[in-house]
């Protein structure tokens, strides 16, 4: 057989193969173009998130409908939303439109005074049902559109962590007396195991409002010694220590000695000395 003949009946057969696959790409679900999320999506707020992106929005009992994206950015006195022109022609009560926003869980498409034209306040399967200000109801279907993923909720380490980076509320009528103050003290990294010994003394500080503190002898804790604490301040409740370059280290009484607050990072703790 003529061999050009065999060479050009493999090329047909290879430009029919790809001709195939590019077809049932475009066919099939997996190939189908989804509209990439709005600008913003992934930093917008967690309430916000499940109905950021594009809908398929239908004015029930009639065959009109239109697809309107939720987007993340403010808008009049909402966020962001977009439709293409023909949608006011196919759904008319979209024309005072400008701007979406959630109120009480539930998506709102509001004109530009801030007044709800739609307010969709029952789920459906698979998307909400409202009624808008024409009187009629209409449907929003989010199916074979991607959505902003919500944040999970948090586990009990993560609030754990959370509440010990806030700083504790203090009541300055049960704190101690500014006068019990000064004295000597035991530096604690834990419980009952002294790393240095820190004097707290009544002689005044260059810094406003705070008075001289320094090791008693020689302090081995690396972390200290950086910190290097040459002043001290007592308000509402609240004891700081200032470092030599001017940061500072808050503590709380609590049970009969000092901790640092908030409770982050290295632990520390100072307990008077007799």
């Amino acid at each position: 057989m003529d061999k050009s003949l065999i060479t050009t009946g493999t090329r047909l057969m290879r430009r029919g193969a790809v001709v195939a696959a590019l077809a049932l790409l475009v066919a099939s679900p997996a190939g189908a173009q989804t509209a990439p999320l709005p600008r913003g999506a992934g930093q917008a707020p967690e309430a916000l998130k499940p109905f950021i992106g594009a809908w398929d929005l239908e004015k029930l009992g009639s065959a009109r409908e239109c697809t309107v994206t939720f987007g993340a950015e403010a808008a009049g006195q909402g966020r962001q939303v977009r439709f293409p022109a023909t949608c006011r022609r196919a759904l008319p009560i979209l024309t005072g439109v400008v701007a979406w926003d959630v109120a009480d869980g539930t998506p709102r498409l509001l004109d530009g005074h801030g007044k709800p034209v739609i307010v969709f306040s029952e789920k459906a399967d698979p998307g909400r049902r409202g009624k808008g200000s024409d009187g009629a109801e209409y449907g929003l279907d989010p199916t074979g559109y991607v959505r902003a993923q919500q944040r999970p909720a948090p586990g009990r380490a993560e609030l754990a962590a959370t509440a010990a980076a806030r700083p504790t509320a203090v009541d300055p009528a049960s704190a101690p007396a500014s006068a019990t103050v000064p004295g000597r003290y035991a530096v604690m990294r834990q419980v009952g195991r002294d790393v240095c010994k820190l004097v707290l003394s009544t002689a005044p500080s260059a810094n406003a409002g705070a008075f001289a503190t320094s090791f008693d002898g020689l302090c081995p804790d690396t972390g200290l010694t950086i910190f290097s604490p040459i002043a001290w301040r007592y308000e509402a409740g609240r004891l700081e220590l200032i470092a030599r370059k001017g940061h500072k280290v808050e503590l709380v009484f609590e049970g009969g000695q000092w901790r640092k607050d908030p409770a982050v990072g290295a632990p520390l703790m100072l307990k008077k000395l007799p």
